[in-house]
């Protein structure tokens, strides 16, 4: 957390944010991102200095909770003198202690920003996902955290001036105005009014133009010889199958499909989504399956 020191600006880590969306996308699928069309509304994170300040702490975790749909997951919000914004104990859980800073006692309208960069990490934690590193990790955590629909909580938290900054979370401005203008162009949702900070306005601004410029590159520029007859290779594959038929089952949504493991090897596995969180769960083909979904805990049974 800058807190009244100088705030980076650009885009010095656009490279692991762009594997951190990546990385999300290979994790969950993409009909699970599709569930997250709609970001957290103002009016459920809202923070007013009359609101008891345990009580709403709790009221924004739950809705964050809820978001993100950890049905099987409750937050126990403190305070306490500390350097970072915030920090949280990832334990096996359900119950998750959640630190924040003690400044945010005096700065209610950004509690919202804090809980949710802590309960994302509370949510690859679940997925098993993380990246190497304390750096590239929280990039990881600032990006799930915007492109799944909070993170204009930690965009709006930025607020710079000649006298005082604060900024929250591991990417600059810039960056988090990038992630957040790529799910613009993937969902169609507009944040800018939700917006209090101008500086916030300016970065998205600045992030749309830069995920605008992604469009208009060729692709595979950056590939190299190998990675362009491999996309060939892949692409010619995908071809011989479509000229083959459709397989029993698409994948889409709600939909089970069978799939081989990359490379070809090993038994044949059945994927099929969660009924509370989508989350595609993925077990081998072997009869009857009792399978515990590892993001929200639900257990169910199926005939595979």
């Amino acid at each position: 957390m800058a807190n009244d020191g100088p705030v980076e600006h650009g885009y010095p880590h656009l490279e692991t944010v762009r594997a951190a969306i990546t990385a999300l996308y290979k994790r969950l699928s993409y009909d699970t991102i599709q569930t997250f069309a709609t970001s957290v509304p103002p009016v459920d994170v809202a923070f007013c200095d009359t609101d008891d300040l345990y009580l709403g702490s709790q009221r924004v975790a739950r809705e964050l909770v809820r978001h993100y749909r950890l049905p099987d997951a409750r937050l126990i919000v403190g305070f306490r003198e500390m350097t970072h914004a915030a920090n949280v104990e990832l334990a096996a859980g359900p119950e998750y202690f959640v630190e924040l800073n003690d400044r945010f006692r005096t700065h209610r309208r950004d509690i919202g920003a804090a809980l949710a960069h802590e309960i994302m990490h509370v949510y690859l934690h679940r997925l098993d996902l993380s990246f190497p590193g304390t750096r590239d990790n929280e990039i990881l955590t600032d990006t799930a955290t915007t492109y799944l629909g909070a993170g204009w909580l930690l965009l709006d938290a930025y607020r710079e001036d000649a006298a005082s900054s604060q900024k929250l979370g591991y990417l600059t401005p810039e960056e988090f105005g990038y992630v957040l203008a790529k799910r613009t162009l993937l969902f169609g949702e507009d944040p800018s009014t939700w917006f209090t900070s101008a500086q916030a306005y300016t970065a998205y601004v600045k992030g749309m133009a830069r995920a605008r410029q992604d469009a208009q590159q060729p692709p595979l520029t950056a590939a190299g010889w190998a990675g362009r007859r491999r996309y060939t290779r892949d692409r010619r594959h995908a071809q011989d199958h479509r000229r083959a038929g459709p397989p029993p089952a698409s994948g889409g949504p709600g939909v089970p499909y069978a799939f081989s493991p990359e490379g070809g090897h090993g038994p044949l596995r059945v994927s099929f989504p969660c009924p509370t969180c989508h989350q595609r769960i993925r077990v081998p083909v072997r009869g009857r399956v009792r399978a515990r979904c590892g993001l929200c805990r639900t257990v169910l049974e199926c005939d595979t």
